[in-house]
């Protein structure tokens, strides 16, 4: 007879062999044999009863180690570019191990949320338990989930606050993570659909009320995925920096450069001056300076501080909070264009005639010091005739300089005929409280389209200087329309009475013919926004494919590099082709042109996205006030469902179900993107006037519903019910032949 291992002996076997747990390993490891391996097999239960050991089917386990191959889920990289996970299954009863991901030649690039089957090795370090070598990816980020928690007896359940979303989720009482009833979480997909058909979520962060009037921005946030904090040792690196002093720089203190932002800026990158040209061979000419932060000079490419930059691609704006590119050591002091105060820049010297053309442009490396930190309010009252304290004695050297040369440039721009789109931008204004104070449209005053007028050649200068020298860049890619789209938007000036011009190179000067032509009219709005729905999304590239938009053969963003990467690639491209430092554009940047280009297009798309969605949720909470209320607006768009209707008081987006159109069965017609009434022969299109009452509004999700009252002035007969008035069913058939009739004779006026 063997003799029966003890407990301790037993587990000390398991912890040297992880691979081999299962009974007959155990049992041949310790040569027990015949009867002798039921006292095994008792005393192996008495060590999962104790909680020692875990069975698995036939195997067992230490509870507080993990299997030697496991299934991981990985986070994001660290400020040093590691990428750590941590076990999707863990029943220890210490807190889930740290595993560090080793990766090897030809392994793929994981992200964040990938699920992988890998190979541990137990180490001992300060920051994790194990290092890990990749088998395989099993699955990509697992489907992730914002809501508000509803408690039940078995844990829980998650109400998602995606508008168009009214799919539950099933959080299991262990993977609650303590969440309250009615808190904002953040929740992954924890499995397959469980009881009653829901899919199952882990909680993985919670937000705290949302209801609290700061946190619409915060939902966007955690949504889109927005990283809002910077790692210890990203802040750490900043805070021991100094400014930058005037070795090796031009010395540019003594010229006027003057920052113009909004009021609510919370940083200055860009600043400017003009003066007349004094050369006599350029009678009426002038020479412009425009001077950018030097950010390259702080954020050295492939550091900590550098990663962070590029994962963040870009900052995101809201209304109560900004989440930065950069830390706000970096954005709001070293790198700022503060008043007053010494400054590192890159400064561009642009000389232009009388008629605004370029005739030549220099870079340089230097030192300014702003004498003004003006707003666009303040140096456009100036120019107006009310000049305060502060612009009084800028306004003969600086500001009338400024608009004179905007002026020579605006002669250029009008030759040149950029897109001239009319769509005023909203302004959500928030109280102390946090609450929305007004919702109003910017004003456009020439303040802002002479700085706009600046920094688009500024740019354009930045991207042929690179281009000139055979240096690789970044360029801002706008390509034209394609051919579908612009053929819907020739339907839709059709529809208005308008033409646009077609069976020609389409140029920006034909759609803005279009757009002026549109001007004044009811359909104005429709043709702005059917004219942007035709438009290609901009993004960036190492290839230049130009820039339909501005019209312009070369451009890059340059002036932008404390909330925009790309211009920090553009910048120490610069750096690099001039010889200024070793703080350029590396051989490794440059090898990964392609895939930062890529992220920082994608980063921009997920910001703006999260800024519209804030912007939504803001709107909602401002009309939640006046349920009931009527309001004038124009129908924005047709869909399956309903009809969107824009209001023109806030600007806010709308939807009119269908049931809440009227008394009859209205016809949807996709391809001419009209509804057709069956009883009446009434035609809903784009753009029309209506009337709308405010049926619900809802801030959590940003939904706005609304109930038609008139179409084009006309009273809607009120609906009792789909049958319509008569009670007879209604005429379905006579509405698809009348959309049919419709359809062919706008072919036979195409042919």
């Amino acid at each position: 007879m063997a003799q029966i291992p003890s407990k301790a002996q037993v587990l000390d076997w398991i912890a040297a062999h992880p691979t081999q747990t299962n009974k007959r390993d155990i049992a041949k490891a310790f040569g027990i044999k015949g009867s002798d391996r039921i006292e095994l097999k008792r005393l192996l239960r008495q060590l999962a009863d104790e909680g020692h050991l875990e069975k698995r089917r036939n195997t067992y386990r230490d509870p507080d180690r993990l299997p030697p191959v496991s299934v991981l889920r990985t986070t994001a990289p660290d400020s040093d570019g590691d990428i750590f996970a941590v076990p999707v299954e863990w029943h220890g009863e210490g807190p889930e191990p740290r595993v560090l991901i080793v990766p090897q030649d030809g392994d793929p690039a994981l992200g964040a949320g990938d699920r992988i089957l890998a190979r541990l090795q137990r180490v001992e370090d300060e920051d994790h338990d194990y290092q890990a070598r990749l088998i395989r990816r099993i699955g990509t980020s697992p489907r992730k989930v914002i809501g508000v928690f509803r408690k039940t007896a078995e844990g829980g359940r998650i109400l998602p606050i995606d508008k168009g979303s009214d799919t539950e989720w099933l959080v299991p009482a262990g993977l609650t993570n303590e969440a309250g009833d009615g808190e904002l979480v953040e929740a992954e997909q924890a499995g397959p659909k469980g009881r009653m058909g829901l899919p199952r979520a882990r909680i993985t962060d919670r937000l705290g009320d949302p209801s609290a009037p700061r946190a619409v921005s915060l939902i966007a946030i955690h949504q889109h995925g927005i990283p809002d904090d910077f790692p210890s040792d990203v802040l750490a690196a900043v805070d021991e920096m100094a400014p930058a002093g005037l070795q090796d720089r031009l010395d540019l203190r003594d010229l006027p450069l003057i920052t113009i932002d909004p009021v609510d800026a919370r940083d200055h990158d860009d600043a400017c001056c003009a003066a007349s040209d004094d050369d006599p061979t350029n009678p009426g000419g002038h020479v412009l300076w425009v001077a950018i932060a030097d950010v390259a000079h702080y954020v050295r490419s492939g550091s900590a501080l550098d990663r962070e930059a590029r994962k963040r691609g870009n900052s995101s704006y809201f209304p109560d909070r900004v989440v930065p590119m950069l830390p706000d050591r970096l954005s709001g002091d070293l790198c700022s264009l503060h008043e007053g105060v010494p400054r590192a820049c890159i400064a561009l010297r642009i000389v232009i005639d009388a008629d605004g053309n370029k005739l030549r442009h220099a870079f340089h490396r230097g030192l300014m010091r702003s004498p003004a930190s003006l707003t666009y309010q303040d140096v456009q009252s100036a120019m107006d005739g009310a000049p305060d304290t502060r612009t009084q004695p800028l306004l003969d050297d600086v500001i009338r300089p400024l608009y004179a040369a905007y002026a020579a440039l605006a002669t250029a721009r009008d030759r040149r005929q950029p897109l001239d789109l009319d769509l005023p931008e909203r302004k959500v204004r928030l109280g102390d409280d946090g609450k929305v104070q007004s919702v109003n449209f910017a004003d456009r005053l020439d303040a802002h389209r002479l700085i706009e007028e600046f920094m688009v050649l500024a740019n354009v200068c930045a991207a042929e200087t690179l281009a000139a020298k055979r240096w690789p860049l970044l360029y801002r890619v706008h390509e034209e329309p394609p051919a579908e789209k612009l053929e819907t938007l020739r339907e839709t000036a059709q529809a208005a009475g308008l033409v646009l011009a077609k069976g020609q190179v389409l140029k920006t000067a034909h759609i803005n013919r279009l757009l002026h032509d549109a001007a004044g009219r009811d359909e104005a709005d429709l043709i702005n926004l059917a004219t942007l729905r035709s438009m290609t999304q901009a993004y960036y590239s190492p290839a230049n494919f130009g820039h339909f938009g501005l019209a312009l053969q070369s451009y890059a963003h340059f002036t932008s590099p404390i909330r925009r990467y790309a211009d920090l690639v553009v910048h120490r491209g610069l750096i690099s082709a001039h010889g200024w430092g070793d703080d350029g554009l590396t051989q490794d940047d440059i090898a990964a042109l392609d895939s930062t280009a890529s992220h920082i297009s994608d980063t921009e798309r997920r910001s703006m996205l999260a800024e519209r969605d804030t912007t939504d949720r803001y709107l909602a909470a401002y009309l939640s006030d006046r349920i009931g209320a009527e309001f004038p607006g124009r129908i924005s768009g047709i869909a399956r469902f309903g009809v969107f209707v824009k209001l023109d008081e806030t600007g806010a987006d709308g939807l009119i179900p269908m049931s809440r159109l009227g008394a009859e069965y209205f016809h949807f017609d996709r391809d001419a993107g009209m509804l057709t009434g069956a009883d009446s022969g009434i035609v809903i299109t784009p753009g029309l006037r209506v009337t709308v009452r405010l049926v619900d509004a809802a801030p959590v999700t940003g939904g706005i519903g609304l109930e038609l009252l008139t179409l084009q002035d006309k009273v809607m007969p009120m609906s009792e019910g789909r049958a319509g008035r008569s009670g007879r069913p209604p005429r379905r058939k006579l509405a698809r032949a009348r959309g049919k009739a419709a359809k062919v004779k706008r072919r036979r006026s195409k042919t």
